[in-house]
């Protein structure tokens, strides 16, 4: 089986830029390693030790450092901790078991296990959406709320590989279009040097690893309507990827308590809203 890597020499070049972006990272932390039953995956640990438990988890072609704009706000009253999902370009593991499996699951347990959280609000974007409700509809117990951005599995996935693998095919040029099209929209050429190495960073992700290719598993109707934790969705109407307007139906239909922010104008790339999570984190999590 191939690995996530186009090349060696190209999971070298992420894995470097990576440890570069983390010397960065806001505020005082931790990075741990934890043995798992898919191997050894990485979290970035901040916050106040007995804090009400947050878990972040990053998207698809993407790692913890996602999270670097948010973090420093939300670790101010979270124990915050930055999971780099297995599979995908971060330190975890590359391990890849099926999507429609308990896999996942008991791949979190070990997560919390070695972390030593009982309980956990859950962050996700995208894939880490889709991970997100996956671990809340198996163990509804362990989570104490939820909130999604451009979650996977309620709505239709769209076939984004018709039209992206030919621009992937035409190099840096072909890399900007599809993230234009996915809604992340072109760098500014008055971008902080900060925004514009983050871009170059998802342009090297993107030549350098291959995306999975397994379909995303949908959640029944009954699982979705087992969600009984607080829940937060941020939905983009022009979402590329994700068939948005089928996920608000159905959270509407099947989570009705949940809060559902609907943007009209935003893709499948969502930014900017931290301090709307934080504020619905405090409301869900503190006293």
């Amino acid at each position: 089986m191939a690995g996530i890597w186009k090349t060696p020499e190209a999971g070298e070049a992420v894995r470097a830029r990576y440890a570069e972006f983390l010397r960065y990272w806001p505020g005082a932390h931790e990075q741990r390693r934890l043995a798992t039953s898919q191997g050894e995956t990485f979290v970035i640990a901040s916050g106040p030790q007995g804090a009400p438990a947050v878990m972040l988890l990053h998207g698809a072609l993407a790692n913890s450092v996602s999270w670097m704009g948010d973090a420093a706000a939300w670790q101010q009253h979270f124990r915050v901790y930055a999971v780099d999902m297995i599979g995908e370009p971060g330190f975890s593991a590359p391990s890849r078991p099926p999507l429609a499996s308990e896999a996942y699951a008991l791949w979190l347990d070990d997560v919390m296990a070695g972390l030593g959280v009982s309980q956990a609000a859950l962050v996700g974007i995208s894939l880490g959406g889709w991970l997100a409700l996956d671990y809340a509809t198996r163990r509804p117990g362990r989570v104490s709320a939820l909130a999604l951005l451009c979650p996977g599995g309620v709505g239709r996935t769209k076939n984004v590989l018709l039209w992206a693998a030919p621009l992937l095919l035409l190099g840096p040029w072909g890399q900007r279009m599809v993230l234009q099209k996915l809604g992340a929209g072109a760098i500014a050429a008055n971008a902080s040097p900060a925004i514009k190495a983050f871009g170059d960073f998802m342009g090297l992700i993107q030549a350098s690893t291959r995306p999975r290719r397994e379909p995303l598993p949908r959640f029944s109707d009954r699982e979705l309507s087992g969600l009984s934790m607080p829940v937060l969705a941020f939905l983009g109407a022009k979402d590329a990827m994700l068939d948005s307007c089928g996920t608000r139906a159905r959270l509407t239909t099947k989570v009705p308590h949940a809060d559902i922010r609907w943007l009209p104008d935003s893709g499948h790339f969502l930014v900017g809203h931290g301090a709307e999570i934080g504020t619905f984190l405090a409301k869900a999590l503190l006293p």
